[in-house]
């Protein structure tokens, strides 16, 4: 029985340092994507991923430091989603916040091409 809980665990670590690295390697793609020849439109989602990404990050890290995580550390379907939840997170304030991030690294990447 022991194993079982133990091999459960693991496979829920898998699971979360799965959905760290796609959001991760989705970012990496993006930004692997663009050329002098891409269009602003892609420029701007590029950038947009780069935004969500880092309040991703952010959201995470605040998490950790500020929830108790042993009922979450005990919760199999918290371990498993959390990641899914921060990233839904992410794409919420960076939709509606206006924080302007993604539009100053567009700024600033236009004005470094001229």
């Amino acid at each position: 029985m022991a194993i079982s809980i133990g091999s459960d665990y693991l496979y829920t670590q898998q699971l979360q340092s799965s959905a760290q690295k796609t959001s991760a390697d989705k970012l990496s793609s993006t930004i692997s994507g663009l050329s002098k020849d891409s269009t602003d439109e892609e420029l701007m989602a590029a950038c947009k991923s780069f935004e969500e990404y880092l309040i991703e990050q952010v959201v995470k890290s605040t998490k950790e430091t500020l929830i108790d995580n042993s009922e979450e550390k005990e919760n199999d379907y918290l371990n498993m989603f959390s990641d899914k939840l921060n990233a839904h997170y992410a794409k919420l304030i960076s939709d509606n916040a206006n924080l302007g991030i993604a539009e100053m690294l567009y700024d600033s990447i236009k004005n470094n091409e001229q």
